[in-house]
This record gives structure tokens, sequence and C-alpha cells, in this order.
């Protein structure tokens, strides 16, 4: 029997996920993006312009109204810019990382022992830019699992399978 050990980890000698350099995600990406966000300040903008016209009391606010859609619109467009700039994914020997966020960044690595199955999901706008969207689920439940969007959709493949033969490596 062998006696139990609990030493101390140089937290120094760790390895940085830090210093990983993570693969951007499709440019093409923005345009699947856009087209979501057209089609919602559509709808809004529809919305809104019903409500103007069978409100009377909402008339004079027009302007005021238009002032706070545009602007509402230029920070939503910018927002998702930004957002999709940001994120990132690397794969190695053992798991993956995935990084996403503009305030608040987050950092989730899954080591493939906790990786329970992949789903490719590729969306009307998606498909129209050969684009796909990775969802890995985890062990852990719905926190743990993460969807990297925006892959070439030949990519998006090629990661499954990788990931699929890692897996068959860890059972």
């Amino acid at each position: 029997m062998q006696d139990f050990t609990n030493e101390t980890l140089d937290i120094d000698a760790l390895p940085k996920y830090e210093e990983v350099v993570l693969n951007a995600i499709s440019r093409k990406y923005w345009r699947v993006a856009l087209l979501n966000i057209a089609i919602f300040l559509l709808i809004l903008a529809a919305a809104i312009g019903m409500v103007l016209f069978f409100v009377e009391g909402f008339r004079p606010y027009l302007y005021v109204t238009t002032g706070i859609y545009l602007l509402f619109s230029i920070l939503l467009i910018a927002l998702y810019r930004t957002s999709i700039k940001r994120i990132g994914y690397a794969i190695r020997e053992k798991d993956l990382i995935y990084k996403s966020g503009i305030i608040s960044i987050s950092t989730s690595i899954i080591p493939f022992t906790r990786i329970q199955h992949i789903t490719l999901n590729e969306g009307i706008f998606s498909r129209m830019f050969q684009l796909g969207s990775l969802h890995v689920f985890t062990a852990g439940g719905i926190s743990g699992s993460i969807t990297i969007p925006g892959l070439d959709i030949n990519m998006a493949k090629a990661i499954k399978e990788e990931l699929n033969r890692q897996l068959a490596k860890v059972d």
C-alpha cells in the first residue's frame, strides 16, 4: 500500500493557457450576424412604427424615438462586431479552449475526458455562407457546454472528427 501524499504544486511551472494562440472564427460570420441583426431591427422598427401610427399619444415623440432607435442600432452593431472579433478557440493534445466576451471575458478549457458529445449546427444564414457551429456538450451540464460559432463548414467537420477521434482514445 502506498503512503498518501498531497504535495503543493509549483504554480509557476504549470502551463499557461493564456499563452496559447487561439484560432479566430471565419470572417464570413460577421455577415451572418448582420443578417440576424437586420431582421431583428426591421421587426423592432415595424413594432415601433405601429405604436407610433396607432397610439396618438406617442406621435409627438417621433424624433426622439427615431434617435433612440438609431443609437440602439449603432450600439448593437458595434457590440456584435467587437464580440465576434474576440471569439477564439484552440485544440490541444488533451483539451479544447474557447474564449469569448467583451466586458466579461470567459475562457473555457474543456478536457476531452469531460466531453460527452459534439453536434454540428448549420442555420439558414450560416448555410448560405458555408459556415457551421460546433456545440460541445460536457459531463458538467449546461454550464460547461460551449458553442463555437462561425466555423467554415469543412473546418467544423474536421474539428468534429478530430474531437471524436480524441474521445475514442479516452474511452
